[in-house]
């Protein structure tokens, strides 16, 4: 009950008209810097910080997390509509939803994207009021062998169930692995991979690589295959949810924010790995299973609900425990710094007005963003029709802009269009792109958490599955693997004793 009176008390100071104004601005500047190949709701808050000097800091993180929540919802649309993420949480709304937008049913990706993304930012916010001090302990008991388990865990889903088959999916994601070790070790400060090069030396970042293989190899696949095709704009079709697409969503709605909080809250957590098996859930659990990688709208509704759940999941151990668990917990956290505050245990007595008042303004932070963006779904829609000639140099142009701003040199380009031919090659060999993304995304953090628990049990492989919840994970891998196998040996028996009766 004390949680609830505090939270009233921080609707008080959220509905006060200047506050309201900072939610709708930071809204308003998140979705549209969002809907931008490259420059994600990190760089987005990065870049308007010094813009908040001049502000009471309640107001400023109530404008942070409007930049948070509409950048999130920014990137699904190029996601959708271009194939082009604008950060990484998005990548998986592209799997389903850009089939959807090229069969004519962008806007009703974009309303489920939009409901999605309400939904899993109520009931995630929600959540955060009511288990933030559990959720905050459980992070705090959680060490490097139970963050290998849950990457490897990502790693075997998405390879199991993308592509034409489990080797190309694999190859796929040692591609990805493969990019994400270029750079320092970050253990020993070695070069790998960088040829000499000190740009390299800070690695290759996970929006370049997103970008060219999604934006870049989409915009060469399109021109290679233009000569062949009329290259007519694609139809907008039918601006509204129907009630067969609520009732296949309403329960992927309601399924992501379980999976996506829970890994938001925890250190290694963030928004790719919750929307990454909240899409694999989908899969296993969708009747429709012939509309995956066509246009399944579940593969939609889910990934983008556990995403807003994910961003609620980040604020409970940046604000209690003072640990960011993505870039924009980490530029907040840096913000928070710069006013002299310094999240923690006692930031809920200390700044108890501000917390709250932070807390109410993602509520009020999603209804405006239902409310802007589920009507302007038709609008962003009419992107599609276009002409793709023009459409894709758009692209190309925005995502060497959003490219080059990620570092500000000249070899950022040029890694691009490398990584833009791989892309290519990939869709020409029929290889799935999200299992490279997630390799890069996933693959440093996966070999750290790994060296660590090693270095912890002295060595020994047994220190991977010494904790209750890493056997539980690995069990859950082995279900993965074996199911399908299982499955194929039941029906091969029914069909022999079928034959025998025959």
């Amino acid at each position: 009950m004390n949680a609830f009176n505090s939270l009233m008390d921080g609707f008080g100071t959220a509905l006060t008209p200047i506050n309201l104004l900072w939610a709708a601005v930071g809204v308003l500047l998140g979705t549209a810097i969002g809907v931008l190949p490259g420059i994600g709701p990190a760089m987005a808050v990065a870049l308007l910080l010094p813009v908040t000097y001049g502000l009471e800091p309640t107001g400023a993180f109530i404008m942070f997390a409007g930049i948070y929540y509409g950048a999130m919802f920014g990137g699904s649309t190029t996601s959708i509509l271009l194939n082009t993420p604008g950060e990484s949480a998005a990548v998986v709304a592209a799997m389903e939803g850009h089939p959807m937008a090229r069969s004519g049913r962008g806007a009703q990706a974009l309303a489920a994207a939009a409901v999605g993304h309400f939904a899993g930012g109520m009931i995630g916010t929600t959540l955060l009021v009511v288990l933030a001090p559990t959720v905050a302990d459980l992070a705090v008991d959680i060490g490097a062998p139970d963050y290998f388990a849950i990457m490897v865990l990502a790693f075997i889903a998405v390879t199991s169930v993308l592509g034409a088959s489990r080797v190309r999916g694999l190859a796929s994601l040692l591609i990805g692995l493969t990019i994400g070790l270029v750079g320092l070790d970050q253990m020993t400060g070695q070069q790998r991979l960088t040829f000499g090069s000190l740009q390299l030396a800070d690695g290759i970042d996970v929006v370049i690589v997103a970008v060219g293989l999604f934006a870049i190899g989409e915009a060469l696949w399109v021109a290679a295959h233009l000569r062949r095709t009329s290259g007519r704009a694609i139809p907008v079709g039918r601006l509204w949810l129907g009630k067969e697409d609520v009732k296949r969503t309403w329960k992927s709605w309601l399924r992501g924010p379980l999976i996506g909080f829970p890994f938001g809250a925890i250190p290694a957590g963030g928004a790719e790995i919750p929307t990454f098996l909240s899409y694999v859930t989908e899969k296993r659990l969708s009747k429709h299973k012939d509309e995956w990688g066509k246009g399944a709208i579940e593969g939609v509704a889910g990934p983008e609900s556990a995403s807003s759940a994910s961003a609620a999941g980040t604020l409970v151990s940046m604000l209690t425990l003072g640990l960011p668990t993505t870039a924009v917990a980490a530029v907040m956290l840096a913000a928070f710094q710069q006013y002299g505050i310094q999240p923690g245990p006692l930031l809920f007595e200390r700044e108890a007005d501000l917390v709250w008042g932070l807390i109410a303004s993602l509520f009020v932070g999603m209804v405006l963003l239902l409310a802007l963006n589920l009507p302007l779904a038709p609008v962003w829609a009419k992107l599609l029709r276009i002409p793709r000639p023009y459409l894709y140099a758009g692209i190309l142009f925005f995502a060497a802009v959003g490219a080059y701003a990620v570092g500000g040199e000249s070899l950022d380009l040029v890694i691009l269009l490398v990584i833009g031919l791989l892309g290519f090659g990939m869709r020409r060999y029929g290889l799935p792109i999200l299992p490279a993304v997630i390799g890069v995304i996933l693959g440093p953090n996966a070999e750290q958490q790994l060296r660590r628990a090693l270095q912890i049990s002295d060595g020994s492989a047994a220190g991977l599955v010494d904790t209750p919840f890493s056997k539980t994970v690995y069990g859950l891998i082995v279900l993965i693997v074996v199911w399908p196998l299982l499955r194929k040996a039941v029906v091969r028996t029914r069909r022999r004793g079928v034959d025998v009766e025959a």
